[in-house]
């Protein structure tokens, strides 16, 4: 029997300052509406001006008493990066949580993968999510600490053809969430990656329109027969930040249908 997804109520979020890079749309957005839901204050960024804008319309008309903020940026500008995290600070007296769902896709055979798209991919999935770690942890330290939730893939945690730039980037998503929840554990600071597998977003839409994913294909090659949808990675997202996971850092998280359990 299929079961539909049904939302929970998770403690310990209500008024907790957010920054939530991506946020705009997609997995990102889907995770500002999660953690608005519960009460917390958002600061969205991302570099689309107009899908800020938009984003934080359709979240004060669905929550009117959310507090909800934009600034527009680039992960990969430490002085984007950096002003970001201070409006947070200015604005809610604090950041208690960083989501990172800033990223791209790269799917190229490597045979054709010009070097400049490699760097591209890691400088936004891997370096952005470091720089925005960084800056934002230099703030839980000097706090009450905090959580950092990654957004890596499954992709970062298993192989897949004709993604060598986006896999090595997610990848090291993943060992950096590693180091970094030992490190900064003595602080009080979380961290966590999330790995979504196939997500029905524009993102995923889009490659399907261009003929790059198969969805009938990724449909019966995952266990559970679909894709899954933003909602259900924000889902975890919200339980991750929440006092309800303080004992779990420096884990790789799937949320991914069962398609790596599959095998090849």
């Amino acid at each position: 029997m299929t079961r539909e997804f049904v939302p929970a109520t998770y403690p310990g979020l209500a008024g907790r300052a957010v920054l939530n890079t991506g946020g705009a749309k997609g997995i990102g957005y889907a995770m500002a509406e999660a953690f608005a839901r519960h009460g917390a204050y958002l600061l969205l960024m991302d570099m689309d001006g107009d899908a800020l804008a938009q984003a934080a319309t359709r979240l004060r008309a669905a929550y009117p008493d959310a507090k909800v903020e934009t600034y527009q940026g680039s992960v990969t500008d430490e002085a984007d990066v950096a002003a970001a995290c201070a409006t947070c600070k200015d604005v809610y007296g604090s950041l208690d949580i960083l989501l990172t769902n800033a990223g791209i896709s790269m799917n190229r055979p490597s045979i054709d993968l010009s070097l400049a798209d490699w760097r591209r991919a890691l400088d936004v999935n891997l370096t952005g999510a470091f720089i925005c770690a960084q800056a934002a942890a230099r703030l839980m330290i000097a706090g009450d600490g905090g959580v950092i939730l990654n957004t890596a893939s499954m992709w970062g945690l298993a192989a897949s053809a004709n993604r060598a730039a986006y896999c090595a980037s997610k990848a090291g998503v993943i060992s950096l969430t590693e180091v970094l929840a030992d490190e900064w554990a003595a602080h009080g600071i979380r961290v966590n990656a999330i790995c979504p597998g196939y997500i029905r977003s524009d993102l995923t839409k889009e490659l399907i329109a261009q003929g790059k994913l198969d969805l009938d294909a990724i449909e019966k090659r995952t266990p559970q027969g679909r894709m899954g949808t933003p909602e259900e990675v924000a889902e975890m997202a919200v339980y991750l930040a929440s006092d309800a996971a303080v004992f779990v850092t420096g884990h790789a998280h799937l949320s991914d249908g069962g398609f790596l359990a599959r095998g090849f």
